[in-house]
């Protein structure tokens, strides 16, 4: 798969690493921004943060829609 923000671009050759979680297109290196979240699962009643975080990944058009 190639890199949607690249091909956008004219260079129709660059290599995605990896789907946005958000909205599905494939990125690159360059438009791939990897973001940190906390995972929490149910025990008996109460949610259970886990100590340590998760990675997702998104391209830059979900990261700015997500940070405005």
């Amino acid at each position: 798969m190639h890199c949607y923000d690249c091909a956008q671009d004219g260079r129709q050759e660059t290599a995605g690493i990896g789907a946005c979680t958000r909205c599905g297109l494939f990125t690159c290196a360059d438009h791939a921004q990897i973001l940190r979240t906390t995972v929490q699962r149910p025990i008996g009643v109460i949610p259970m943060t886990s100590v340590r975080p998760a990675r997702r990944l998104v391209c830059g058009a979900c990261r700015t829609a997500e940070a405005s």
